[in-house]
């Protein structure tokens, strides 16, 4: 994406001198003092063209020579406030006129305003010709435009991995954007691949991903000092899901280019964290596979041995996503990190319950729990806490196997989900899973149709509080 974000003394490339526009910021209950400061002229312009200060509200005022004087933008009513989006600003970058603009004082939150405006002119083109907005903005006075740029960066990151459709993101090419990213911070890969995966013990990776003509694979990589705290995220894979033998209806496989919006999403925290130099040990692991129909597809009833020795009966085979996902997991847990963190499209019953915009996650660190909640809520990056409820454990049981990997009915899927996961993690100090869904189905302020980041902004937010200093 194009650096649409111009520090002070930045200038618009190909001008001599850029003048930025100013852009007022107005709610709908401060409207009439802010109309008395105008000259005559403008208030009069105010009232003509109906600008009552509503959420989302655009005017453009004019000046002496016709061109755009002043641009005002409205916040809503105080009725308003509880639900109002700290990104709804930035969603001028897709609005207005070619040119440069800079936001006057007293926006409520200049920081996230501005991320809303990178994120929000995010455009993912690499099929079509690039197009989309030419607004510049002028940072704002305080913020840190280098750490601005950096969350945009790695958001975006993830962004586009997910809209590249399947035949393009395999598992190869995802392994190639972890390489490409290691390579600009210094950072070290290991693949395991094909019959490796059994040769060195990650036997349900390889069951998985064994129907696909494209290899299957665990991507290891890491980056930092080895006596810094161990930070560890792993991330589903999953590049494209028929559902295997329980094939996927179509209207349900359309989008499942998405099912490797887990390993997409670790993929846009590293790069903030490594971008950011966080005085961290990270290791971020990838199982990458698809789940394909072949003569050698794992079969409902098939029971698998897993890394940690657990065996696993399969009950339907579009429940592939925790098999990989718990393979990583056992050998995330193995070095006893500080921190394990997992992100993965797991479960249509999150979205059931939640809806596409608010990913569920599952932890039984009291204190982790909170201070997700805290910096999400205050990175405008929304999640919600669901129960690792003790009593729904008893559903995965099998009656010939150590554990099924899903439960009967229709009932608390990604709860059950989670404690499933949750096995395969025993030494860690703190682990948190993510049951994201990795896609904006109705595009709204800094955050366009298409693959979303979802949960990595806040989670980055914790980790340079809990571990920057």
């Amino acid at each position: 994406m194009k650096d649409i974000l111009l520090d002070k003394t930045s200038k618009k490339p190909g001008a001599k001198k850029a003048k930025a526009v100013p852009i007022a910021t107005v709610s709908s209950d401060n409207l009439d003092a802010f109309r008395r400061a105008l000259p005559s002229a403008g208030a009069r312009w105010i009232e003509a063209n109906g600008f009552k200060g509503s959420r989302g509200q655009l005017l453009l005022m004019p000046g002496e020579d016709g061109d755009i004087a002043r641009v005002l933008f409205g916040l809503g009513g105080q009725s308003e406030a509880a639900t109002r989006d700290a990104f709804l600003p930035g969603h001028l970058s897709s609005q207005l006129p070619d040119g440069t603009y800079v936001f006057e004082d007293g926006l409520p939150d200049p920081e996230l305003a501005t991320l809303g405006w990178l994120l929000n002119a995010y455009r993912f083109d690499r099929y079509r010709k690039p197009g989309g907005t030419k607004a510049q903005l002028v940072a704002p006075d305080g913020i840190d435009t280098a750490a601005v740029r950096r969350v945009a960066s790695g958001a975006c990151l993830a962004r586009d991995l997910i809209n590249i459709p399947a035949e393009d993101m395999g598992p190869g090419e995802l392994e190639k954007a972890t390489r490409d990213l290691a390579r600009g911070h210094k950072a070290r890969v290991k693949v395991t691949k094909g019959e490796d995966l059994l040769a060195r013990n990650f036997p349900m990776i390889h069951t998985v991903g064994r129907a696909s003509d494209r290899a299957p694979r665990l991507i290891d990589m890491v980056w930092g000092a080895a006596g810094k705290p161990k930070v560890t995220l792993v991330g589903k894979g999953v590049c494209f899901d028929t559902g295997g033998l329980n094939l996927k209806p179509g209207g349900s496989m359309a989008l499942m280019k998405k099912d490797m919006g887990g390993a997409a999403n670790v993929l846009g925290l590293a790069s903030m964290i490594m971008a950011a130099k966080l005085p961290v040990r990270l290791r971020v692991l990838i199982p990458a596979v698809d789940n394909n129909v072949s003569a050698n597809a794992f079969r409902p009833s098939d029971v698998l041995l897993s890394r940690n020795g657990m065996t696993v009966e399969i009950a339907n085979t579009d429940a592939e996503g925790r098999l990989v996902v718990a393979d990583a997991l056992s050998l995330a847990d193995e070095e006893s990190p500080d921190l394990i963190v997992d992100m993965a499209t797991l479960t249509g019953a999150a979205r059931v319950a939640l809806g596409p915009d608010l990913p569920p996650f599952y932890t039984d660190d009291e204190v982790l729990a909170a201070d997700v909640a805290a910096h999400c809520s205050a990175t405008s990056d929304p999640v919600w806490r669901m129960p690792l409820w003790p009593r729904y454990d008893g559903w995965l049981d099998s009656k010939i196997a150590d554990v099924n990997h899903i439960s009967e009915g229709g009932f608390a899927g990604s709860v059950t989900a989670a404690l499933f996961l949750k096995r395969f993690v025993s030494k860690a100090r703190s682990y948190a899973h993510f049951d994201i869904y990795g896609w904006t189905p109705t595009a709204r302020p800094g955050r366009p149709y298409g693959g979303a980041d979802q949960a990595i902004r806040g989670l980055f937010s914790l980790l340079g509080e809990r571990y920057g200093k």
